[in-house]
């Protein structure tokens, strides 16, 4: 892409993705989706009995949350460019948008999650909550002091307002923050009063984005242990899902370039922000996840270091040493090199590297406690205490194909409901001519 971009190298009616390009893998997702969720309902209401019960409704928590950061990394993203004012970024906001769009669906998701017959085998809390006898402080003051002093925060009825707020907040955000953006391409006089509006309405509701990637962590995923907790969990999360949706982004866009879209208005320089910010939240993570492994490991309190005890134990040690080397490490080395990030293709290498990556960190969060709680739970069906449950990894695999596939689908619908970049704001010139 050359530096002298001038108006008219702008379509004047945006840049459309051909829909019917992209129709059959949309519908190949849809199908997959559909037939997948079905099965996947009858695995967490039992139809399949009490072990792939059990055992599916980890795989459900560990896939959900994953496209979870996903999405809401899109929201971040957007928020980010609108408060910053960033030139640089408005040839690739739509990305941002379209992707961050994808969060309510996503999010439906997690709806089995409100239901006993699934939480019961992730929330040991909820079970203790439901079996008290006469009034619930009471019973838990005499019968587990630590659950009773956490149940201000973890009692159902706050945890079920909680999840309401993380669906509906966040939807409503980027609902409007795109629907603003849109608007405009239509506009015969845009202006910059959306501009304003948009930079205006990111402010404070980085705060609704701040507690969501926060609380749906202590939720969904500290929740798994109600006595563990950290301090750092929250900015861990936010670490994992601000680099990972980045790498979707950059996946996007690459492709898109090589459909012939955003033609005039990305290139190498944008590829090589978007490959400086994978860097740096590469960077950002690993010293995120130091820090908390760190002040764990020097304060030695129990409740504390129940987390990596249990993931040194057996094959899991292994999976977090790889986490260190080649979520770090390798990235770290590679996307040192100017040349690599202004290139599309070898940049997406690294992207789709980086998500694999990413599956892995969660999977190390969610499933090793599958083994440790459903024997508790139920040990005649799950079998003794154990960091892991053979044959249960099948279930994993279909959670995440089944909701990856309706990731992709809400994804690809997205992009083409709209032109690929916003055609008529006032700064796509600056961002077309953007130099590093």
């Amino acid at each position: 892409m050359s530096h002298n971009v001038t108006s008219a190298d702008i379509a004047i009616n945006g840049d459309h993705l051909d829909n019917s390009k992209v129709a059959k893998v949309k519908t190949i997702c849809l199908a997959i989706a559909a037939i997948g969720s079905l099965i996947s309902l009858c695995l967490l209401f039992g139809v399949f009995g009490k072990w792939w019960q059990g055992n599916f409704a980890y795989s459900w928590v560990f896939s959900f949350y994953f496209f979870l950061t996903l999405s809401i990394g899109g929201v971040f993203w957007t928020l980010l460019h609108n408060v910053s004012n960033s030139g640089w970024g408005t040839s690739v906001r739509r990305t941002f948008e379209n992707l961050g769009s994808t969060y309510p669906w996503v999010f439906l998701f997690g709806i089995p999650l409100l239901f006993p017959q699934v939480n019961q085998y992730l929330y040991e809390w909820m079970n203790t909550h439901r079996e008290a006898t006469g009034n619930i402080k009471e019973h838990l003051h005499h019968e587990d002091h630590l659950m009773y002093a956490k149940y201000w925060f973890m009692n159902i009825p706050f945890w079920v307002g909680r999840f309401l707020f993380y669906g509906i907040g966040i939807s409503v955000v980027i609902y409007f923050l795109r629907k603003l953006s849109t608007s405009q391409d239509t506009d015969p006089k845009p202006g910059t009063s959306r501009l304003f509006a948009a930079r205006k309405h990111s402010t404070y509701t980085l705060i609704i984005f701040a507690l969501t990637i926060t609380f749906t962590g202590f939720d969904f995923l500290m929740g798994l242990d109600y006595k563990w907790f950290s301090t750092m969990w929250g900015v861990y999360l936010f670490a994992g899902s601000t680099l990972n949706s980045m790498a979707v982004i950059i996946l996007v866009c690459a492709w898109l370039k090589s459909q012939g879209h955003l033609k005039h208005v990305t290139g190498p320089e944008h590829f090589h922000i978007m490959g400086k910010l994978l860097f740096a939240f590469t960077t950002f993570w690993a010293y995120i996840a130091f820090s908390q492994y760190f002040l764990i490991w020097y304060a030695n309190i129990t409740e504390e270091t129940s987390y990596f005890l249990i993931r040194n134990t057996g094959n899991w040690n292994t999976g977090m040493i790889f986490l260190v080397v080649f979520h770090f490490i390798v990235p770290f080395v590679v996307l040192l090199q100017a040349w690599l990030k202004k290139n599309p293709k070898y940049l997406s290498i690294v992207a789709v590297y980086t998500l694999c990556m990413h599956v892995l960190d969660h999977y190390l969060i969610s499933i090793p406690e599958r083994g440790i709680s459903l024997g508790k739970i139920d040990p005649d069906v799950f079998g003794q205490i154990s960091t892991s449950i053979p044959g249960a990894f099948w279930g994993d695999i279909l959670a995440f194909v089944t909701i990856g596939a309706a990731f992709l689908f809400f994804l690809l619908r997205a992009l083409g409901q709209h032109s690929l970049y916003p055609n008529r704001d006032p700064r796509i010139l600056e961002s077309a001519n953007f130099t590093n």
